[in-house]
């Protein structure tokens, strides 16, 4: 298939940095500590190896702990993982790979027993069973959750328990990846993975930058919300590991498909500009699993009648139904109704969002909730296999900033953190009975200060917002070139290396990577959403799959189902 192309802008083959002034050695690098990346720290020491975590800030401050609506499994005994398989794939929109699927679901329900097992606390019955509940794309309750709607917080307080109580895993806090470092390989091509170089704040050289040499590394770092204006996710999440993974020629796969959540929480001072939010709380859609209901600014139910669910089906559904009415009636926001579930209910279940909502003056109980999609999950990301393994030998990717085949054109609610669990498992098996020795990095490149470029941090605001227009819920062959244009007047900027800069030349190499896709990809499928192209086309069943080409040039391939 010949795919239409953009001009983008040319991306660097490595992050402008100095040389490493420190080194050090690991068996296993994990960089993130959320759910997929603590997770496979622990299993990793099961297998007896030394791990290292490195995590952005501190090890609590990524997406897990944030998530709110559950972990998604088949507990119930009327339940079953041919159903959960079948709305992950209806609600994936005809991309998702069965056999990823099927290690989700029939793998999901023992890693969640593990984590159990680990110290995490889940909601439960009176007589003692888990107590589940249903979310938006779920013909059954299988969510279990924590807290009411803390599942994430709850997961990560368990996860870094565990962790701390282990003296073999080793803590980088405060410490930004910049590029993968790879042995020699065969003539000209480099070989397999061997370790990153870092930021640290405070370590070894006055400007913290060093190396970790490890025999395999995993990542882990999350998603890359923050490429768009309006977000739920947090500041931290600037596309790293995809803008590494990129640079280091891995392939990266369906990054058109982003997930927009239908309902973040638009504060009642800001509601004139949505955009420009640093972060914008979540409003789970359990509270929709619960009763609640979306209305207009005239109190009516405009998801019924769209879709079966209605206000349960699936989250692109749900967040283009929200996105019409916001359209006829320029309105930039739509209501939650969640009044009929009265206040002690509403305390009990959700108390993260009532404590959201009455920051912002906002009594659930008594007030509607003004609430617009905002840029939520990254269904595409480096492309791995059933093992995690990516196309560059030695690095492994888990969680969000991974495609493993599950999630298609859509995700299914609740599925991301049962995947960090499931593959994040299936990676330590991998790399325990697969784990070479530790080789040297190739000499010339980020080991020793190689050629690269920044671009200005300053232009961070402008490429968000261009973003958010051009490629956001809705796009088009103008909204995308638009875009694209932006992007590469954002490109010709240069800047000095330092951790702002580092940011947003990840944020720009993954904003051109999406928009490529996007552009290419002339159909409206899952959370891609083309005004020009607005249905589902038979001949675009299949992957686009993105990798930098030897002049920073971004080159996208079709891979047909």
């Amino acid at each position: 298939m010949r795919l239409p192309t953009l001009d983008l802008p040319v991306l660097p083959p490595l992050l402008a940095a100095p040389a490493p002034g420190w080194v050090e050695t690991t068996d296993v690098l994990v960089v993130g500590s959320g759910i997929a990346g603590l997770t496979a720290a622990l299993q990793l020491r099961e297998a007896g190896l030394h791990v290292t975590v490195v995590t952005k800030v501190n090890i609590d401050d990524g997406s897990t702990r944030w998530a709110q609506g559950g972990i998604a499994a088949v507990l119930d005994p009327l339940d079953t993982p041919a159903a959960h398989a079948s709305d992950t794939e209806v609600a994936g929109v005809g991309l998702c790979d069965p056999e990823a699927v099927r290690v989700l679901v029939e793998e999901g329900p023992t890693r969640l027993r593990e984590l159990i097992r680990i110290g995490a606390e889940f909601d439960r019955n009176a007589d003692g069973s888990l107590m589940l509940t249903r979310e938006g794309g779920h013909r059954t309750n299988r969510i279990v959750h924590a807290g009411g709607d803390a599942t994430g917080a709850e997961v990560q307080r368990a996860l870094h328990e565990a962790v701390g109580r282990d003296p073999w895993i080793r803590l980088v806090e405060h410490a930004l990846v910049l590029d993968l470092l790879r042995s020699p390989g065969w003539g000209d091509a480099p070989g397999p993975a061997c370790g990153i170089t870092l930021h640290v704040l405070g370590e070894g050289s006055e400007d913290g930058v060093g190396a970790i040499l490890a025999r395999a590394v995993v990542l882990a770092t999350g998603g890359m919300g923050q490429v768009f204006a309006a977000t739920t996710n947090p500041a931290v999440s600037t596309g790293d590991g995809v803008a590494l993974a990129i640079r280091a020629g891995a392939a990266v796969t369906d990054l058109e498909f982003v997930q927009f959540h239908p309902t973040a929480l638009i504060s009642p001072a800001d509601t004139a500009s949505v955009l420009g939010a640093a972060q914008q709380p979540l409003v789970s859609e359990a509270l929709r699993g619960e009763g609640a209901h979306l209305v207009d600014a005239d109190g009516k139910r405009f998801m019924v009648g769209q879709h079966e669910l209605a206000e349960l089906a699936p989250r692109d559904v749900v967040a283009k139904g929200i996105h019409r009415v916001m359209l006829a009636t320029g309105a930039d926001h739509v209501y939650l109704d969640a009044r009929h579930l009265g206040a002690e209910f509403l305390n009990q279940r959700f108390p993260t969002i009532v404590a959201s909502c009455l920051a912002v003056g906002i009594d659930p109980a008594v007030d509607l909730i003004p609430v617009a999609p905002a840029a939520h999950y990254a269904s595409g990301g480096v492309r791995t296999d059933l093992h995690g393994r990516t196309s560059i030998p030695g690095l492994y990717a888990c969680g969000e900033v991974a495609c493993t085949g599950v999630h298609g054109a859509n995700r299914l609610a609740s599925n991301s953190l049962l995947e960090g669990l499931v593959f994040a498992r299936r990676i330590a098996e991998d790399i325990a009975q697969n784990l070479p020795p530790q080789a040297q990095p190739a000499p010339g490149g980020a080991w020793q200060g190689g050629v690269g470029w920044v671009i200005e941090p300053e232009t961070r605001n402008a490429l968000q917002r261009a973003m958010s227009r051009g490629a956001g819920v809705l796009r088009s062959a103008e909204s995308l070139r638009a875009t694209a244009t932006e992007l590469a007047t954002v490109g010709q900027s240069r800047g000095t290396p330092r951790t702002a800069s580092w940011e947003a030349t990840n944020l720009i190499t993954v904003a051109s990577a999406l928009v490529g896709a996007a552009y290419a990809r002339q159909e409206t499928r899952g959370c891609h959403w083309r005004e020009d192209f607005p249905t589902v086309r038979d001949e675009w069943r299949g992957h686009l799959a993105g990798s930098i080409g030897p002049a920073g040039d971004l080159v996208e391939k079709w891979e047909a189902l």
